[in-house]
């Protein structure tokens, strides 16, 4: 069971929305609670919808925790946050499915251990920062203490640890600084585009060609692949190449099709069987 904390659109496929098909598309339930309800990504004009109200937020995680949710609850993953105030609740809450028993009315979570992840959405390159200043504050200082794996594209990588990442060796050393797992996605990589995980013990790299065009989503869904492969009990390596996979997969269905949004339903096929193998090096 996936506890989702992130965006809901109605006609984009990003954000909470997209993680949700992706995590069912590999057998793992879900449960979101939005921290907005957009009718489409801003990239597409006024977005329609409003942020949650704080009181509603609040009484939906009450509500799910009240039903020993938190019990069952094998991932928790944060991901785009309008409020401030969101961002202390979702703290509260990874805090909480920590706590909780792994067990409720005789029903065994999955894992042994819930897994945390923060994908800090704050922004991306040419544009910069997308949230306020004080959300991107607070999800550095509120949320990442309680990751167990923090999956910033590579601008996002250099936000939160305020360096400058002009070179591959740059990147691993900003990455180790965060203290926890991390995977970087975004990497420019000699005319590719690279993935890369890094931990204590290890750090690898994997690249693929750039498609003509991505549509909106595409580190919602390497964020999501990525970790419904580790709960199905890959290893690092082996999720980081089938999630990259996936990824490249889902992004080729869309530009064959002219979709402009990512096909994650339609072409669900590729998300279990990629068009493309990929191979991880060890950096």
């Amino acid at each position: 069971m996936a506890l989702l904390l992130s965006s809901q659109l109605a006609a984009s496929m990003v954000g909470g929305s997209l993680q949700q098909r992706v995590f069912n598309a590999y057998g793992i339930d879900t449960m979101l609670v939005p921290t907005v309800n957009f009718a489409r990504h801003p990239g597409w004009g006024d977005p329609g919808g409003a942020v949650t109200e704080q009181p509603v937020f609040d009484s939906l995680l009450a509500g799910i925790e009240s039903q020993g949710m938190f019990n069952l609850t094998d991932v928790v993953l944060t991901g785009y946050f309008a409020d401030v105030g969101h961002v202390a609740s979702a703290a509260r809450a990874m805090e909480a499915v920590r706590k909780a028993p792994r067990t409720i009315n005789g029903l065994q979570a999955f894992s042994a251990k819930p897994i945390r992840i923060v994908d800090p959405v704050m922004g991306d390159s040419p544009d910069g920062l997308f949230i306020a200043k004080s959300v991107a504050a607070a999800i550095i200082d509120q949320l990442l203490p309680h990751a167990d794996l923090v999956t910033p594209n590579l601008f996002e990588l250099g936000y939160l640890t305020g360096r400058t990442l002009g070179d591959l060796d740059s990147m691993v050393r900003a990455a180790r600084s965060l203290a926890r797992p991390v995977l970087v996605s975004s990497l420019p990589c000699q005319g590719r585009i690279g993935v890369m995980y890094v931990d204590e013990q290890q750090s690898w790299l994997v690249t693929h060609d750039r498609c003509p065009k991505a549509p909106h989503g595409t580190g919602d869904l390497l964020t999501a692949a990525f970790v419904s492969a580790r709960i199905r009990g890959m290893d690092v390596k082996s999720a980081l190449e089938q999630a990259t996979a996936a990824t490249y997969s889902i992004v080729k269905r869309a530009n064959e099709w002219a979709s402009p949004e990512l096909p994650v339903v339609a072409a669900d096929d590729v998300l279990k069987a990629p068009l493309i193998q990929l191979e991880a090096e060890a950096i």
